[in-house]
């Protein structure tokens, strides 16, 4: 009896990519929630420095998320770390970033609140501290790597990957943008209520997407055991 042929997975098209990578990175960085924070740690400056402000904070967490998709990975790596390794670990920080944002949003917030209040009494504050950490920080990074660390490896996979992923990548910097240049109006529509309520939703789509990212690591680490079963 012949066996069976082996199934093939679907390739992962760019706009697949697309909505994994940007679920991830919206819901760690929080645009609208942040906004927020943005909006109350620049009560003091003009609206047209802090139109300022937006600009370059969405081009500075452009180039760390990129910069992290693409070369965190590899640094890693390096050092002698698995790519199975990099997606159980990067995967499980993702998890716990979640945990934190859907069940311990107030101490989030106050650690956010705490981050922003350093932009205060001084004048170049678009990179430090509104972009690193309090809009991409660590948090944000891990994730990245760990979106990073689980490309496909077939070239044309990867062409598909890293379009879709760097795209995503861009689309939250500039939502970033967007949401900090209007802050004033979105603290208004959404109100403290209403951003609470999009973080915890965000925060339960991120828990999923990193236990995702977690088993694809053991999967492939238990594939690396027995690669023929």
């Amino acid at each position: 009896m012949m066996p069976a042929p082996p199934v093939e997975t679907p390739m992962p098209t760019a706009t697949e990519t697309f909505l994994l990578s940007f679920s991830a990175l919206f819901s760690i960085v929080n645009p609208p929630g942040s906004a927020l924070i943005f909006s109350q740690a620049t009560a003091d400056r003009s609206h047209f420095e802090r139109l300022i402000l937006a600009r370059r904070i969405g081009i500075y967490s452009a180039i760390i998320m990129l910069v992290a998709l693409w070369g965190g990975a590899y640094i890693l790596s390096f050092f002698g770390i698995t790519l199975a390794a990099l997606r159980v670990a990067g995967g499980v920080v993702v998890a716990a970033s979640a945990w934190s944002l859907l069940f311990l949003t107030e101490s989030y917030e106050a650690d956010k609140q705490k981050q922003a209040s350093e932009a205060a009494g001084y004048e170049d504050v678009a990179f430090f501290p509104l972009t690193m950490p309090f809009t991409a920080g660590p948090g944000t990074i891990s994730v990245a790597i760990a979106i990073g660390a689980n490309h496909p490896h077939s070239n044309e996979e990867f062409l598909a990957f890293v379009a879709g992923a760097s795209a995503a990548a861009l689309a939250v910097a500039i939502i970033v943008w967007l949401a900090y240049s209007s802050a004033d109006r979105l603290l208004n529509f959404l109100g403290p209520g209403g951003a609470r309520a999009l973080s915890r939703l965000s925060a339960f789509l991120l828990l999923c997407i990193g236990t995702q990212i977690a088993m694809n690591g053991i999967s492939e680490f238990l594939q690396s055991l027995w690669p023929h079963t």
